[in-house]
């Protein structure tokens, strides 16, 4: 069953994006992951949220592969990147649920 790693960042510098950007696709794919969206800008359907600058879903496999990617030596340095010039909230979620 897939899971979705989903990310709302709040941007303070700019600086590492380009890096990171050309970075990270190789280490989301080395775990079966695909990116869905990323740099969307939310919009408010309900609610009062604060609104993030952007959202990124990207889906994995299974959890299982999600937590690899999270946790793969390759993708530590590239947080470290991200973490220098933005805030993220990032959650996992196990597959589609039916309502």
């Amino acid at each position: 069953m897939s899971a979705y790693v989903v990310g709302l960042l709040t941007v303070s510098n700019q600086a590492w994006q380009a890096e990171y950007r050309a970075r990270l696709p190789a280490v989301i794919q080395q775990h079966g992951g695909r990116v869905l969206t990323a740099g969307a800008k939310p919009e408010i359907l309900e609610g009062a949220p604060v609104l993030p600058d952007s959202l990124v879903i990207i889906e994995f496999p299974t959890v299982t592969a999600a937590k690899a990617w999270y946790a793969d030596p390759d993708h530590q340095p590239l947080i470290q990147l991200r973490q220098s010039g933005s805030g993220i909230d990032l959650f996992l979620i196990d597959g589609p649920t039916s309502v």
